[in-house]
């Protein structure tokens, strides 16, 4: 398996692209996150013809799971990459959270673009916060890192699974099946929806999952020149803040499976991260943060590397479904 050979450095473009297909989930928010990838590049090259081709993955199908039951994030992206495989499309936009940590033979993650609100939203019909639900009340929410908190610091309010796409959760939520769920803020922003926000989480002690609310790109390694064209797509900052919470992520096999966040930001070559790894019942918690000078992917990378060795030494290990990956 191979690392993401992505790189923050603009190379030199010979010609522009004539057409390129854009491989996305068919949900409104994938969809959306295709547009805008379509608009940016048509923008960058306006004789370009830039398409979209929608697809239906696993991970859409399949809603009475749990994601850690049947084969977690990389359910969303495995359709895609087959259809980058067989020539179908030419590149693929994924909600970065959703893509594995560590990238399979023969694709990278070639793009990452400017990060939307990394924050988990509190929506709700009925309340203004988590500390006014009563005794008992129905919280959704799809990810164990969200649960653990939860459970931990609400232990008289039941947590419930909440799967399908944002609009589907939204209307379970309408349906009064849930008292509030838990969501992403940056899809909600993103589809014009941060109304029915009644209140972002702070970041500690909820903090996001690696990558929640940036975009990627993914393509094919044998195809350079399409990751040429994406260069001037890629976010510095974002790309930095990425690149160290996935290398927490994937010291410690960051999947749907551990209750695990990673959250960077990096401003003026400084950058904070923190991270947890926790039980699922919230009980026990290993909490890192670290900061320091960076001024290159090597350097996000390696800060990332010393807070996931912090959490190890903490006995994170103990928390992981699977162990330590080998």
């Amino acid at each position: 398996m191979s690392q993401s050979s992505l790189s923050s450095a603009t190379p030199s473009i010979s010609s522009p692209p004539e057409r390129l297909v854009i491989a996305s989930r068919e949900s409104r928010l994938a969809m959306w996150q295709a547009e805008h990838v379509r608009d940016c590049l048509k923008k960058l090259y306006p004789g370009c013809d830039v398409q979209i081709l929608g697809m239906t993955t696993r991970g859409d199908q399949i809603l009475d799971k749990a994601l850690s039951k049947v084969g977690g994030k990389g359910l969303f992206v495995k359709e895609l990459e087959t259809a980058l495989e067989d020539g179908r499309a030419d590149l693929a936009v994924h909600s970065l959270k959703d893509v594995p940590m560590v990238m399979p033979e023969g694709f990278d993650l070639s793009c990452v673009m400017v990060r939307e609100d990394a924050h988990d939203a509190f929506v709700s019909n009925d309340y203004a916060g988590l500390e006014d639900l009563p005794q008992g009340a129905v919280v959704g929410t799809s990810s164990l890192r969200r649960e653990s908190v939860l459970r931990a610091k609400f232990p008289h309010l039941e947590i419930q699974p909440l799967r399908g796409n944002l609009d589907t959760r939204m209307g379970k939520l309408d349906r009064g099946e849930y008292q509030a769920i838990i969501l992403a803020a940056a899809g909600l922003k993103r589809l014009g929806l941060e109304s029915r926000i009644r209140a972002l989480l702070p970041i500690d002690p909820y903090t996001p999952a690696a990558g929640q609310g940036a975009l990627g790109i993914e393509t094919l390694s044998k195809h350079p020149n399409i990751k040429q064209w994406l260069a001037p797509l890629n976010d510095l900052a974002t790309l930095y803040a990425v690149s160290a919470e996935r290398m927490v992520s994937r010291q410690l096999g960051g999947s749907c499976e551990v209750p695990l966040a990673a959250y960077a930001t990096w401003d003026q070559n400084q950058m904070h991260i923190r991270s947890f790894v926790a039980s699922v019942d919230g009980k026990a918690i290993c909490l890192a943060t670290a900061q320091g000078a960076v001024a290159s992917l090597e350097d996000a990378e390696a800060l990332g590397l010393s807070v996931a060795q912090d959490l190890i030494a903490q006995g994170a290990a103990s928390l992981l479904p699977n162990g330590l990956p080998q």
